[in-house]
């Protein structure tokens, strides 16, 4: 009987044990930060996300607002002649003012990140589970450093692929940052495992993260009232656990700007012990 060779969607050959490792090297070099040092805690972190790549899945985003800037790509789903899904540039920008918002917060704490924005929502917030596959997946190909989804979807008929490019994203050291649901109810992305979840609290600071001690929602950002940037270059104040999520996403680009080559374990690791509830030893 013959073993398949299995890949990964990059096409690396898959490690199913240790003699698969070849003449691959087994002691790794550690990027973690100085173990002489406890890990600093976020509120006092420093960084600014320089050469981090961080997409923005969602409604698309107003170009050039004052609190957005540039950004370094603007792509949108799209149905092709076939029925198929693609994704092209889009010359749009946005049309409900949603993923202005996630990347203005992004920004304010990453301001040095190349941001790209992909529209797979359109007016009121509506849009096709086929569409946000095919979004996630372009993400994932293209191999962002932190992929921010401030949506999710509550039909089952779509989670087996979202957990594939879940997973897909994770063994690819691509962050995905999800939104949970604003309502009591099981969605996806963020309810696996692979994904940074976030839900909201109600502190002003931008910087205070909350661990979760009760998953399946792991982390606790600035979602109440946050002042956002929004279409036509204005502002306003928005409530949710949406706005809770770039908040996250903006850390780990700063994590990342300070730490390159961080895996998303050892990220998400990095969060929980930076955390302002969690007890740091001495």
């Amino acid at each position: 009987m013959t073993t398949p060779h299995w890949k990964s969607p990059g096409g690396e050959p898959l490690t199913w044990r240790l003699t698969d490792l070849g003449d691959a090297p087994l002691t790794l070099d550690s990027r973690w930060p100085s173990p002489e040092l406890p890990p600093q805690p976020l509120a006092t972190a420093t960084g600014t996300g320089a050469g981090v790549r961080v997409c923005v899945v969602d409604s698309g985003v107003v170009p050039d607002h004052p609190q957005v800037g540039r950004l370094d790509g603007s792509f949108a789903v799209r149905t092709g002649p076939d029925g198929q899904q693609v994704v092209e540039p889009d010359e749009i920008g946005d049309t409900c003012g949603h993923g202005t918002a996630c990347a203005g917060i992004i920004r304010s704490l990453a301001p040095d990140c190349e941001l790209v924005s992909l529209r797979v929502l359109g007016s009121g917030l509506s849009g096709t589970g086929e569409a946000l596959l095919a979004g996630l997946r372009w993400a994932v190909e293209q191999r962002f450093d932190v992929i921010n989804m401030s949506l999710s979807t509550t039909k089952r008929d779509f989670v087996l692929r979202l957990h594939q490019l879940a997973d897909s994203a994770y063994f690819a050291g691509s962050l995905l940052v999800a939104s949970a649901h604003n309502l009591r109810v099981e969605s996806f992305p963020w309810r696996f495992s692979s994904v940074i979840s976030v839900g909201s609290h109600d502190l002003p600071d931008p910087l205070h993260l909350l661990y979760n001690p009760v998953p399946p929602v792991e982390f606790f950002a600035r979602g109440v009232e946050v002042p956002v940037a929004w279409l036509e270059g204005g502002t306003r104040r928005c409530t949710g656990n949406s706005f809770a999520t770039p908040h996250v996403a903006g850390l780990c680009a700063r994590i990342l700007g300070n730490h390159p080559g961080l895996t998303p374990f050892q990220v998400k690791s990095l969060l929980h012990l930076t955390s302002a509830n969690v007890r740091r030893a001495p």
